[in-house]
């Protein structure tokens, strides 16, 4: 099948909700991003690729980046991982200080902020060097060395993140942090500042769709099964509270960013990226949701 006419298609489709919702502006450095911008890349396992619009522009992946470290922190801890952290969709805000309290410092799954705040931790604790292991990991599987983080924008995170701050205070307090909140912090703001394109993006999801293959990239070792867990913890809790929705509506494993991004995967079939600042009252790129769903819609396939 050529995709190339039905990209066109759903974009053309969409276009009624190029004005809804607003950027990430909580964030200093994502306030200023133009919210008119609108990419989308198909990576196909035969090695095809599709593009539309802006997919070479690079973005703030935010939440996006959970999914890389959760990948490491699962290579170096393996089952152990899972006594700090849940499996379970939170069904409530991403940074929900009320839920962990309840659950007495165990979060709910690893990309909620205080599960990424978990695998952050896991990542100092046995990396020499986790902020240049991270994005050796992230360069590699995306296969593109000008990968970096922004200096700019982690330092922006840096200046607002009280309520994160306090779900690590919280952890710690429950032992479940074992380093510095500080460089905890640190760590996460910097992981979640990498700036990705949609091209970027669909390539380095090829990895964990190529799900019945074992997965060993920059020093990051996974069997079958572990790469299998992950992709169903991106589709039970990759959408905030709005998983379930995203399942419905689409159908296919994947995580979303407050930078606009999305990224999505069929296993053993193909990997999409697609990314619009203007983002939901979950914090969901609102086109981004509507061109997955459309194109599920449209090509019936999903894993479903």
């Amino acid at each position: 099948m050529d995709y190339q006419p039905l990209l066109h298609k759903i974009r053309k489709e969409i276009e009624i909700y190029a004005h809804d919702g607003k950027q990430a502006d909580y964030i200093p450095a994502l306030a200023n991003v133009n919210p008119d911008q609108f990419g989308l890349c198909l990576h196909m396992l035969d090695g095809r690729t599709y593009r539309l619009g802006d997919s070479d522009v690079k973005f703030s992946i935010q939440s996006i980046a959970k999914v890389f470290s959760l990948a490491i922190a699962l290579s170096i801890l393996g089952k152990d991982l899972w006594k700090r952290i849940g499996k379970e969709p939170s069904g409530s805000a991403f940074n929900s200080l009320v839920q962990l309290e309840y659950e007495h410092g165990k979060p709910r799954n690893p990309f909620i902020n205080a599960g990424a705040l978990v695998t952050a931790d896991v990542l100092l604790s046995h990396l020499k060097n986790p902020k240049e292991f991270f994005i050796e990991f992230v360069r590699t599987i995306a296969g593109n060395p000008d990968i970096n983080y922004s200096e700019q924008t982690m330092q922006s995170e840096l200046s607002c993140c009280y309520l994160n701050a306090s779900i690590a205070y919280l952890l710690k307090h429950h032992g479940n942090l074992h380093n510095d909140v500080d460089d905890v912090l640190r760590l996460y703001c910097t992981m979640c500042s990498v700036e990705m394109s949609c091209e970027d993006l669909a390539h380095a999801f090829m990895a964990f769709a190529k799900s019945n293959e074992p997965f060993s990239h920059a020093g990051v070792n996974l069997t079958v099964s572990r790469v299998k867990r992950i992709n169903a913890i991106m589709q039970t809790c990759g959408f905030y509270d709005e998983a379930g929705e995203f399942a419905f509506l689409v159908g296919l494993p994947g995580k979303s960013g407050v930078g606009g991004g999305i990224v999505a995967l069929y296993p053993s079939r193909y990997s999409i990226a697609v990314w619009s600042p203007r983002l939901n009252s979950k914090g969901n790129s609102i086109m981004g949701m509507k061109a997955l769903e459309m194109f599920t819609s449209e090509t019936e396939e999903s894993i479903f």
